[in-house]
């Protein structure tokens, strides 16, 4: 009886393939170069992960290189600058999580609501256009502003102020790192609220209106419930990256004045696997990363699907 079941399932499988090769067989093939692409520049580069469990060498290779098993790791965990990059990595992923992810959210609902079509146009441009420019870029601007001879000291000392070294002192690194964030991504990240916005039925509106609703009372009661499967979506992949914090714009603006609060996982990856050239190491604290990653995404998502029923998967 299984055994026939078996080939019922394969069968149908095989006729499934086949009818969907004949109606999109060309779709499937302009997508071919796509996938080709993600296997060779995704998947393929994964092997690279048993160097975390080997003293790898470059001159050796995988194959020749030493298995030390879970050497690499419990090195990391005793490593003494372990706790200050874990607490780093996770406080700074909180705060920017907490500023940024209803950053878009908000601009969404503003630019929803502003009526004339060429401001609107004009303010969605206008948020949007930091996304293009390069993170080298936005740094190098925050720096001729905040630098110690930018802007902004040049206006203190006009007024007898002592300069601040704002990238210099540890109190000022998350501000500048977060605030920084939000001018560059607010704009792209609100398309995807706006979409979602812009697929709610007016006539909610209209009955809202006949009622008395203020607009005010439309967002809260129509256009957030509405938007809300974007919002956990949304925030259900923030969850599973807040580990993941960007590393090129941090090492961009830190210094070791400031590695007791900018110094993360991504940044001393770099410093022990490019600088130092510990591969195997610099891989082992990699792979520890992500699998934190992986446990926050299916955690947020599990909790969301228990909570609100609402989930990825």
């Amino acid at each position: 009886m299984s055994a026939n079941i078996k080939k019922i399932s394969k069968t149908s499988i095989v006729s499934k393939f086949n009818y969907d090769w004949k109606c999109n067989r060309f779709i499937l093939l302009m997508s071919l170069p796509g996938l080709i692409m993600i296997a060779l520049f995704a998947y393929y580069p994964m092997v690279g992960i048993v160097t975390a469990f080997q003293n790898y060498s470059l001159f050796l290779g995988i194959s020749g290189s030493e298995w030390i098993g879970f050497d690499n790791f419990i090195r990391f965990f005793n490593d003494p600058n372990f706790f200050r990059i874990i607490k780093n990595t996770f406080f700074l992923g909180l705060v920017n999580l907490l500023w940024s992810f209803p950053a878009p959210i908000i601009l969404a609902l503003l630019i929803n609501e502003v009526v004339h079509p060429k401001i609107k146009k004009f303010v969605q441009t206008a948020t949007y256009l930091p996304y293009f420019i390069s993170v080298v870029v936005i740094v190098g601007i925050m720096k001729s502003i905040f630098g110690s001879t930018g802007i902004v000291n040049d206006l203190l000392a006009n007024f007898g102020v002592t300069p601040i070294q704002f990238f210099n002192e540890s109190g000022f690194f998350r501000s500048l790192y977060v605030g920084s964030g939000i001018w560059h991504g607010v704009g792209y990240s609100s398309i995807l609220y706006l979409a979602a916005i812009v697929g709610i039925d007016t006539e909610m509106y209209d009955a809202a209106k006949i009622d008395g609703c203020s607009k005010f009372k439309q967002i809260i009661h129509i256009t957030l419930p509405s938007i809300r499967p974007t919002i956990i979506t949304l925030f259900i992949l923030s969850i599973g990256g807040i580990i993941s914090v960007g590393f090129d714009k941090i090492l961009l603006m830190y210094s070791p004045a400031t590695y007791d609060v900018a110094d993360v996982i991504s940044t001393y990856v770099y410093r022990k696997g490019i600088l130092d050239q510990d591969y195997g190491f610099s891989s082992a604290i990699g792979l520890f990363n992500s699998l934190v990653s992986i446990v926050f995404l299916l955690g947020a998502n599990y909790v969301s699907r228990k909570l609100l029923k609402e989930s990825l998967w």
